[in-house]
């Protein structure tokens, strides 16, 4: 499978340690968080999402040290209806990009458990796919390059940085999602 994450990023983290790798699903984790938080807000029923969904988050940022129930938050994780399948598809806006952040965490979390470069990779993928869709979708924005970008610089960067850095992306993919979306829709 062909992925958006750049030739350069993968190797690193193919030839990096799992300290590394966890910095960066935990990098790529937080900018896609303010997606899932803010879209499933005041959506009935999914305070227990929310919060282990912040909570996973969170510690992903311990980079020093796997995740030891990492299993079982993935396992949790795919009961999301996100996750479930459905007939019809995805095909409201919030949806999608709920599920993307969804998908992010799941490969997050499998990568901070295992120390595996095949899925921090594809946790990369799925926040510069969700990017992508955005910048076809939006007019003025280069979200996408941003996101190379500051998976590049998760590789080399400080934790702090990068920390920052995540948390300002976030917000302003979620400032980008919101301008999509139905007059109504918006909280």
């Amino acid at each position: 499978m062909e992925t958006l994450v750049e030739g350069a990023v993968a190797e690193a983290l193919r030839d990096g340690d799992g300290e590394a790798i966890r910095l960066y699903v935990a990098a790529c984790t937080e900018r896609m968080a303010p997606l899932f938080m803010g879209l499933r807000a005041n959506a009935p029923g999914r305070e227990a999402d929310l919060d282990f969904y912040a909570e996973s988050v969170r510690d992903l940022w311990h980079a020093d040290r796997p995740l030891a129930d990492a299993a079982e938050r993935v396992r949790l994780l795919e009961r999301f209806p996100e996750l479930q399948p459905d007939e019809e598809g995805i095909t409201d806006v919030a949806d999608t990009y709920a599920f993307f952040a969804v998908l992010c965490l799941r490969y997050a979390l499998l990568a901070h458990g295992s120390g595996s470069a095949d899925d921090a990779v594809s946790c990369g993928h799925a926040a510069l796919t969700a990017m992508g869709l955005l910048d076809q979708n939006v007019a003025g924005v280069s979200l996408l390059a941003e996101e190379q970008r500051l998976q590049s610089l998760s590789l080399r960067g400080d934790a702090s940085s990068l920390w920052d850095a995540s948390v300002t992306a976030g917000r302003e993919r979620f400032r980008a999602v919101l301008g999509r979306l139905p007059r109504q829709a918006c909280f």
